[in-house]
């Protein structure tokens, strides 16, 4: 069975995503994302530790972003090359995204 945790970053608002994403822990990761579209800022997502991350999850990715409001990012630390290649296909123009690593 797929695993993933997830843990609030300490000294910037964020998560820290280890483990997979997939339909048996979607939940787990939209409720994440969408506690962190209602915030103000940017925020960061420390993927480094995700191992694999369905074509829903990155979608899922890509909309909580599309929320985050004018003047805001979504910044994806270590992102799986899949995330970073599906970003690139489907939506080369979402410039709430910023990829590092």
């Amino acid at each position: 069975m797929a695993e993933l945790e997830i843990c609030t970053l300490k000294d910037r608002p964020g998560v820290h995503a280890a483990g997979e994403v997939t339909l048996a822990t979607r939940t787990a990761w939209e409720r994440a994302l969408d506690s962190l579209v209602g915030g103000s800022g940017d925020v960061y997502l420390d993927l480094s530790a995700v191992t694999f991350i369905d074509v829903a999850g990155m979608s899922t990715v890509a909309v909580a972003a599309q929320h985050l409001g004018t003047g805001r990012r979504m910044v994806l630390e270590g992102p799986p090359p899949t995330l970073r290649r599906a970003l690139d296909m489907f939506w080369p123009d979402l410039a709430a995204i910023e990829v590092t690593k």
